[in-house]
């Protein structure tokens, strides 16, 4: 990694927390300047503006969710296990998920009129969770894991919005119960299939 790389990703490492926290619009260039020790000048000699901080932002805080992921699906050989992780990692999702939460729930919910590119983003990162789902779904549909009259589509969507809902939930009455409970309803979709 060059010199500048490095402050790139340094900069995007200290700031993330900041605006999966704060959001966007919370989030200063004096709270960027705190965070990284940097100077303004230091900052925007390596992004342009704060925008291209935030897109940046995003894409570490998802790619953290997705590591862990991957990881945890690796080691799975059937296709209800690999679902269950989802389960599994937003049920724990104070040790698995970057500060602040879900960075897809985050953005989704602040940069839905105010923000264009944060929310395009924010629209992929729903998009492929939901095609991953399904590949799954399809995949255990083949190998006759699954009942073949599922609809992958309505099934990923589904587990999408609850499990994105557990999280708001908790976040807003701080009562864990809740994304307990909520996501028993994500297990019983599973095992169903």
């Amino acid at each position: 990694m060059s010199k500048a790389e490095q402050t790139r990703a340094f900069i995007i490492e200290k700031t993330a927390p900041l605006f999966n926290t704060k959001g966007y619009e919370g989030t200063s260039m004096n709270d960027m300047v705190q965070a990284t020790g940097l100077t303004k000048g230091s900052i925007y000699g390596n992004f342009a503006n704060k925008d291209e901080v935030a897109l940046a932002v995003f894409d570490h805080n998802l790619q953290q969710i997705d590591s862990i992921i991957r990881s945890e699906m690796s080691g799975r050989k059937s296709n209800r296990n690999k679902l269950m992780v989802y389960v599994e990692v937003y049920d724990n999702f104070a040790g698995c998920l970057p500060e602040g939460g879900c960075p897809i729930l985050n953005t989704a919910t602040e940069a839905d009129d105010t923000h264009p590119a944060l929310r395009k983003k924010a629209h992929n990162a729903v998009n492929n969770w939901k095609n991953k789902i399904i590949a799954i779904i399809h995949e255990g549909i083949r190998v006759k894991e699954f009942n073949s009259k599922i609809n992958a589509e309505e099934t990923a969507l589904a587990m999408i919005a609850t499990i994105e809902g557990a999280i708001m939930l908790t976040k807003l009455t701080g009562k864990t119960a809740y994304r307990k409970t909520i996501l028993q309803t994500v297990k019983a979709t599973i095992q169903q299939l």
